[in-house]
């Protein structure tokens, strides 16, 4: 009867071990180690073209969005200043069309002084045509400045003379309003041309 000799086996005695050596054989409990050869590469060629086709499309796409943005801005901005003008040029047509009425007026009392003996119904009729104008001119925001203030303002004023006064009091005082001014709506329509005190 043969008997096997196990020591000059090295084949058996690493079965019989169960070496690290050997994939097959691995103590109970641990994973199956991987080699380098069995991973998968990360990222393949195709995929990487894949992913580049992607982008590009994506890009193309967002250019075009962006060109389409910018034509709609730009066709709301021509729109915007069309309109603007419009407005402008209409609140002018409606200033001036109010003022028809009073332009008849005045010629109707142009042709009635003509043939009128007494000047007191002249003067009444320019009375009412001033009163009628200055209506007109309060409802579309325009006021006379107060003839009442005194006091110099270089915002609403402009001197056109400056007179020496003997009191101190009156020095930097408007003494005469050689034309009024008005405002519109808080702000200056025209200055005041005024004689301050000097």
């Amino acid at each position: 009867m043969k008997t096997r000799n196990f020591k000059n086996n090295p084949v058996d005695d690493e079965q019989v071990s169960g070496s690290v050596e050997n994939p097959e054989v691995r103590p109970a409990g641990e994973e199956p180690i991987e080699s380098v050869q069995d991973a998968e590469p990360a990222d393949t060629p195709m995929e990487e073209v894949d992913e580049t086709e992607a982008l590009k499309a994506q890009l193309e796409k967002e250019k075009k969005e962006y060109l389409f943005l910018m034509a709609e801005f730009d066709n709301f901005r021509k729109r915007t200043l069309k309109e603007k003008s419009e407005i402008i040029r209409n609140a002018g047509e409606n200033v001036l069309k109010g003022l028809l009425p009073i332009v008849d007026d005045f010629e109707r009392g142009l042709k009635a002084t003509e043939k009128a003996e007494n000047t007191a119904d002249v003067l009444e009729g320019m009375r009412l045509i001033y009163n009628k104008l200055v209506k007109y001119l309060n409802a579309n925001g325009v006021k006379e400045m107060d003839p009442e203030d005194r006091e110099f303002d270089a915002d609403k004023h402009e001197a056109i003379s400056a007179v020496p006064v003997p009191d101190e009091a009156q020095k930097g005082k408007i003494l005469d309003t050689v034309e009024k001014g008005y405002m519109i709506n808080d702000k200056v329509l025209r200055h005041a041309k005024v004689v301050v005190g000097q």
